[in-house]
């Protein structure tokens, strides 16, 4: 007889830490690595650190379209699992595959045509200030840029095959692979940036082997210890049914992190126009919050596959356990959040300070860290929500949430701008989330009405199979 996954049978609470407390730590990795980074690229150059803040928006939405695509995979395979189609599961895996390359190859081809378009649109008109020369951010940040992306290949791969393992409740093993990358990452960082003096280009480079090496061990490791699917691409056709189906849920996902990051870049441009400093503010602010989002993305990441898992398996009780446990852990996460940057905003900034700047770094930061930070606990509730709608296959509902926070954020960004200060305009966090929690609210309840309620509290029992007569 064939064996249940954990998912439809440990209970919840501990299921979801099971599954989510690996990643969580990966996650936090991850973040750690992103701040070294930056940290030894301002050593380099205050120059080479605004660069790689706001090459953070274009990096970002190439992650969004492997991580987009990743949960319509894993939403997808989590769900054939439970209703014990394992041949859908294994062609859902295959198209994964291939369409990570194909997102490589589009990414590829950006890399050649809008990079400078994208520095000089951002910084074309700024001014030289005590922190920031527009000439040294633009040569910088086209390298940084032109490396990450051309060097892509490995992120679509590694982030495809972690999300196989998560679809089948493997989750520890993305921790391997994403600690490998990050430790190699900061191995090789002052290597790069100053051994080799290769400054910003050098931490591009150092991040693209700790990627190369995060690729290869998932693969090994899904291929090793993944045996609920099998992952071949002999013979392997495309199906636009298959693709359709994975990009209904990955594409709302896809589209949020690309309105967000024209969203970064259109504030960028908004922040360049007043004080220089703020864009670096923005970027250091985004390096610190990752130690909170990420793992909140990581715990996300454990619930999706339990959601779609037990959705599958026709169990309400079990998907809306796991909902509340999720909520309550993400809010956890992200009250400590909010503590930490009311109570130690000087000292986060200056981790990224070695010269004179200090004094207008934290001058304008410090309320930055403070205002936006005050938005977090909301936020926690958002991401959860948006993440139970595609665990569901109703990536369009988390799309209009999406929608919701942006279609307010920019908007008060440039009106708060007009006072003329920073400091007015680190208000339209709070704001956005509040909206964007409003928007949730109305989501969730449509949801719960038209499919959660419609689902057995608990999956029917098995019905015996009938003996022929005589046996």
């Amino acid at each position: 007889m064939e064996k249940e996954n954990k998912m439809g049978t440990m209970p919840v609470g501990k299921l979801l830490l099971t599954m989510s407390a690996p990643m969580m730590v990966s996650m936090l990795v991850q973040a750690l690595y992103n701040v070294v980074d930056s940290v030894y690229v301002s050593r380099y150059d205050v120059n080479a650190l605004t660069a790689v803040s706001l090459a953070f928006s274009a990096q970002n939405l190439m992650i969004g379209i492997a991580t987009g695509t990743g949960v319509g995979v894993n939403a997808l395979l989590s769900k054939a699992l439970g209703e014990k189609d394992k041949p859908a599961a294994d062609k859902i895996a295959r198209h994964g595959v291939f369409l990570a390359a194909v997102g490589f190859a589009v990414i590829f081809l950006c890399a050649f045509f809008f990079t400078d378009v994208y520095f000089n649109g951002m910084i074309g008109t700024a001014e030289v200030t005590e922190s920031f020369d527009p000439e040294p951010v633009k040569t910088y940040g086209g390298q940084y840029l032109r490396i990450c992306c051309l060097g892509s290949l490995p992120v679509f791969m590694e982030i495809m095959f972690e999300r196989l393992m998560q679809s089948t409740g493997r989750t520890v093993y993305t921790m391997f692979t994403q600690g490998a990358g990050a430790v190699i990452n900061i191995v090789l960082d002052p290597v790069f940036i100053f051994t080799l003096d290769m400054g910003a280009a050098g931490a591009a480079v150092a991040t693209v082997a700790g990627q190369v090496a995060a690729a290869i061990l998932a693969v090994i490791l899904n291929h090793k210890f993944n045996k609920d699917i099998h992952v071949s691409l002999r013979g392997f056709r495309p199906e636009l049914r298959t693709v359709g189906r994975i990009y209904a849920i990955g594409v709302p996902g896809i589209i949020m992190v690309a309105i967000g990051s024209v969203m970064t870049y259109c504030v960028n441009i908004i922040l360049a126009g007043i004080n220089g400093i703020g864009t670096t503010i923005f970027g250091t602010y985004f390096k610190l919050q990752s130690f909170f989002f990420m793992p909140l993305f990581g715990m996300n990441n454990g619930m999706i596959p339990i959601i779609a898992y037990n959705y599958g398996a026709r169990s309400r009780r079990r998907t809306l356990s796991t909902v509340k446990w999720a909520s309550v852990t993400a809010v956890a996460i992200m009250l400590a959040g909010t503590a930490v940057m009311q109570l130690f905003p000087e000292q986060l900034l200056l981790i990224f300070e070695k010269d004179a700047s200090a004094p207008v770094m934290l001058g304008e930061g410090v309320p930055a860290l403070r205002i936006i930070s005050l938005s977090f606990p909301i936020a926690a509730v958002c991401i959860v929500a948006g993440s139970v709608f595609q665990a569901l296959g109703r990536g369009i509902l988390s799309m209009f949430v999406s929608f919701a926070r942006q279609l307010v954020l920019l908007p008060a960004v440039w009106l708060l701008s007009l006072s003329g200060t920073l400091r007015t305009i680190w208000w339209a966090w709070p704001i956005a989330e509040a909206a964007s929690l409003a928007a949730t609210a109305v989501g969730f309840i449509y949801l719960y009405k038209k499919v959660i309620s419609k689902v057995p509290l608990d999956p029917p029992e098995p019905q015996p199979i009938p003996q022929p007569a005589g046996a």
